[in-house]
């Protein structure tokens, strides 16, 4: 699954009965009681391993008009201890007509439910035997949730006005029970077989084809459906609608289809050829072929999450499958591409190989995204996605760095606990870990080992273990072979055998990440390592060891050399002396490195002199762990102001986003403060830094991606500021669109800078709302929506707010509710909105809660402080307040707070001192 792409929001759906659902284990057990009465005969949120299924024949029949669904299921299940009672999960359903049918005959089984746990209990009079099998069927009744989770309704205005209605699931993580009776742990894998009862007027998809459609009486038809490979139930999937489809095949003979509503059909085909050509790369790269007849990617206009890789039927948001070659833009393009490249990756990586539990859900989605950035660099090497695949390591860092942080793999029990894994830590710091366990091992003994953990566990679940056994088996021999081709490069360490699993057990279940010290005293390098932690309390960083694949380079050699460290200090002797050394070459690492002695001094003299002596990733990661390094006073601010002076002739995208990623929230934390004068004098420094670079810039869509995604960036950035010749040339632009009606076609890649321009007049802003009505583009929406959130009229914010973005949304009217977090964010970002969204947010609470809408928005100012933590405070454990999302808000908060009070002496007179060096060499 494709976590939901909002910027400082962390979306964490969340089931107020699913909460504080464990005893403390220190206490004694307690009887669970069901809803009749009696005893419950289990005690645990996890099921019994006494039985487990095989095979699901599983009938529904969804009423789109009355919004409810009916079904029958039966299970086959193996035995595997003498028991009386079959523990399952069902949730908000109604559930009758249990039997069982044995060998003996048909009998009725008794019910009991324990709601909290999601649990119903089949209990039968006589023992089911180990070693037999037995089957059991229950009928179920249920609403179509309206939520995004389980088997919910969603809908869409065509055209012509009419709402059309649909119903689709979401199962990942615990919302198949939702949808059936089921053993709803990854571990309880089956087979599916699914028929489907609906009006003509609809289609129904599922997993497998149809194979055939028997009329029913009534008019209705029934669709059935091929028996499904063994997987697990959160990746069960159907959808009925009256969506269209084209198809094409691909080369191992895998149908693909993409679904969408009819009108957006003809924004299809960009994805279409982007899976075939991606599920052709992934058969040959894994060296397994794909094993289902089809692969269909249904986009739905009502989803929370970005996607999702359900078996043969992965779904997407609109924005993430629909391209329009005339209207989005090349980050569109390159956003479509990676969330298909996820969702099929997972297609091995998560559905033929599945973890175990959820705590190790980063084997799936670590996996999948690392993938992302695998499978495009070969498959489509014109979208450049090496230039952004560092990012996803900072984004992690910026989590993992905060006390509250997690391991990558993590012990979690309640439906709430497994939801919070879905973050930055299981999906980005899991692919970047991965990135830099294929450095270290080599490229070609990693693909041979991912090779053997997938065909040796194909339709198993697994742990971390068995990875890193997978890995270490062809590692000893490959790794000093692929290493000694490599020119010069040196070994990783003497004497010890490899022991992958030792490593990254270092990496896995620790939180947090390495901060290496380096300093260079001659030839010898002397090294230590802590954790880097943003926080003044430094007993929280002791006790941590990594063993680290470390990288350096010198000013005397271009060779990469490479050093394991594995203590907490240690010595390394350099081959000759050198003016500077470049530790985590290229960040392959997740690790940040701080400079001792004139470490630093010597980089910022190299960047200034001859900056293309290092890789743009070298570079950015100096930009980031120069200013990361400041919060924890190992660095003083003015150090890394002086090494950002080099980015005015930086041209590249990553170091480019990452020196504006460390410098604007400089000026953020000052603009909700009475300090407007230093918070002009650091827009202005930033303004004037880029300013070359800016005025280079072209209002066209030409370039490659990275120069087309980093110009929308530098326009939008630089009208946002009030840059003049942006303003003016964004302003004649509008202008011009808005006295076309909108016909004239603008540049695709300046349209964000052009609408926010438009929308800071009256007349602009109720102009791009209806365009925003209108346009059947989600690309364009997205652009549109964010431009009218950023407007800087009060009035229209607060329009927004209480009339029509926000309020209306919870009812699905002007904007999907999809996108309401998305809308928060970017309101509370603005100077002028953020006391709105903060109303709104704690105003808005319980129905948030209720329709899993439910994110954490940080409120980075002192003035807001007290009130985040009375309002969170308040709440109780079943409406949200021990969710780790609001740790990590309050940690934010403070962590602000703190910086500036040490750092805004040495930021004023850093930028003083700047404008008097300014000021004499203009005269």
């Amino acid at each position: 699954m494709l976590a939901a792409p909002v910027l400082l929001l962390l979306l964490v759906p969340f089931s107020p009965s699913s909460a504080a659902q464990l005893p403390n284990p220190g206490q004694a057990k307690v009887a669970l009681v069901a809803t009749n009465g009696q005893p419950f005969p289990w005690d645990r949120m996890r099921l019994p391993k006494t039985v487990s299924p095989f095979h699901y024949d599983l009938s529904l029949h969804p009423n789109l008009t009355t919004l409810d669904f009916t079904g029958v299921v039966r299970i086959q299940l193996d035995v595997h201890e003498d028991t009386r009672a079959i523990v399952l999960h069902a949730k908000q359903m109604q559930v009758s007509n249990v039997w069982l049918l044995a060998p003996e005959g048909v009998r009725p089984l008794r019910v009991l439910e324990y709601p909290r746990f999601h649990q119903l209990a089949l209990l039968s009079d006589s023992v089911l035997t180990k070693g037999r099998r037995y089957e059991v069927q229950l009928e179920f009744a249920a609403n179509l949730s309206d939520s995004f989770h389980g088997f919910y309704k969603s809908s869409y205005r065509s055209s012509s006005g009419e709402v059309r209605v649909l119903a689709s699931t979401q199962f990942e993580a615990t919302f198949a029970r939702a949808a059936f009776p089921c053993f709803d742990e990854p571990a309880f894998k089956a087979n599916f077989t699914i028929q489907i009862i609906r009006e003509p007027r609809h289609i129904a998809i599922s997993n497998m084809p149809m194979v055939k459609t028997v009329a029913l009486p009534g008019g209705l038809l029934e669709d059935h459906f091929d028996t499904s490979v063994k997987m697990s139930t959160y990746l069960v999937a159907y959808i009925v609608s009256d969506f269209l489809s084209v198809s094409k095949t691909t080369q191992h003979g895998v149908k693909i289809s993409i679904y969408a509503v009819a009108e957006k059909i003809d924004q299809t085909a960009f994805a279409l050829d982007a899976a075939v050509k991606l599920l052709d790369f992934y058969d040959d790269y894994f060296d397994i072929p794909y094993p289902l007849p089809k692969q269909d990617l249904a986009a739905i206009p009502d989803f929370q999450s970005g996607a999702m890789e359900n078996w043969g039927l992965t779904t997407y948001r609109e924005t993430g499958l629909l391209f329009d070659p005339d209207k989005s833009s090349a980050s569109d393009k390159l956003g479509i591409t990676k969330v298909i490249a996820h969702e099929l990756a997972h297609q091995w990586f998560g559905n033929l190989v599945t973890m175990e539990w959820w705590n190790d859900l980063w084997l799936n989605e670590g996996f999948a995204k690392f993938m992302e950035y695998i499978s495009l660099d070969i498959t489509y090497p014109e979208l450049q996605v090496d230039d952004f695949f560092l990012g996803k390591c900072f984004d992690a860092m910026e989590v993992d760095s905060l006390s509250s942080s997690h391991p990558v793999s993590t012990d979690v029990e309640n439906p709430t606990q497994i939801q919070e894994m879905f973050d930055d830590v299981s999906y980005d710091k899991g692919a970047c870990i991965l990135n830099m366990l294929r450095d270290f091992l080599t490229p070609e003994a990693f693909e041979i080992g991912i090779i053997r953990y997938l065909k040796r566990y194909s339709y198993q679940n697994t742990v971390n273990s068995h990875l890193w056994e997978s890995l270490t088996d062809v590692s000893d021999v490959c790794m000093c072979v692929c290493r000694s081709v490599q020119s010069g490069a040196s070994k990783w360490y003497p004497g010890d055998e490899l022991d992958v699993r030792a490593i990254m057990d270092t990496w896995t279940l620790q939180e947090g990440f390495p901060l290496v010290t380096v300093e260079v005293r001659g030839r010898e390098v002397r090294l230590s390592q802590e954790r880097y932690l943003k926080t003044d309390d430094h007993s929280l960083t002791e006790g941590f060891l990594w063993q680290i694949p470390l990288t350096y380079m010198t000013s005397a050699s271009k060779t990469t050399h490479r050093f394991l460290l594995k203590t907490k200090t240690g010595v390394l002797h350099l081959p000759e002396e050198a003016d500077w050394v470049k530790f985590n070459v290229d960040m392959s690492g997740y690790y940040m490195v701080h400079y001792a002695g004139d470490g630093w001094n010597s980089l910022i003299k190299l960047l200034q002199h001859n900056h293309t002596a290092l890789s743009s990733n070298d570079r950015a990661s100096l930009i980031h762990n120069v200013f990361q390094l400041v919060s924890t006073g190992k660095v003083r601010l003015d150090t890394a102001l002086e090494l950002s002076l080099y980015l005015s002739r930086e041209t590249e995208i990553m170091a480019v986003t990452q020196g504006f990623g460390e410098l604007v929230p400089l000026y953020k934390l000052m603009e909700k403060r009475d300090m407007a004068a230093l918070e002009n004098q650091m827009k202005n420094y930033i303004v004037d830094l880029f300013r070359g670079l800016i005025d280079r810039q072209e209002w066209t869509d030409s370039g490659s991606v990275s120069e087309r995604v980093l110009r929308s960036y530098l326009l939008l950035f630089s009208c946002v500021r009030n840059y003049a010749p942006c303003v003016t040339k964004a302003s004649q632009l509008f202008d011009s669109w808005r006295d076309s009606d909108g016909t004239v076609s603008l540049p695709v890649d300046i349209t964000m800078a052009v609408f926010v321009i438009g929308a800071r007049t009256p007349e602009g802003w109720d102009f791009l709302f209806e365009e925003y009505r209108r346009s059947l583009q989600m690309s364009v929406k997205s652009r549109m929506k964010s431009a009218m959130t950023v407007s800087p009229l009060q009035d229209k914010l607060k329009w927004c707010v209480h009339h029509t973005t926000l309020l209306q949304s919870l009812h699905g009217e002007v904007m999907k509710t999809q996108d309401l977090p998305g809308v928060v964010v970017s309101v509370s970002k603005n100077p002028r909105g953020y006391k709105l969204a903060w109303d709104f947010l704690r105003a808005n609470w319980p129905t948030l809660i209720k329709k899993s809408i439910l994110g954490c928005v940080f409120f980075k100012v002192q003035l807001l402080c007290a009130q985040v933590r009375s309002f969170f405070g308040s709440l109780t454990e079943e409406s949200g307040s021990e969710m780790r999302c609001i740790r990590q808000t309050y940690e934010t908060i403070e962590e602000n707070i703190r910086w500036m009070d040490t750092n805004r002496p040495l930021l004023q007179a850093w930028l003083d001192k700047r404008s008097h060096r300014a000021a004499h060499e203009d005269l």
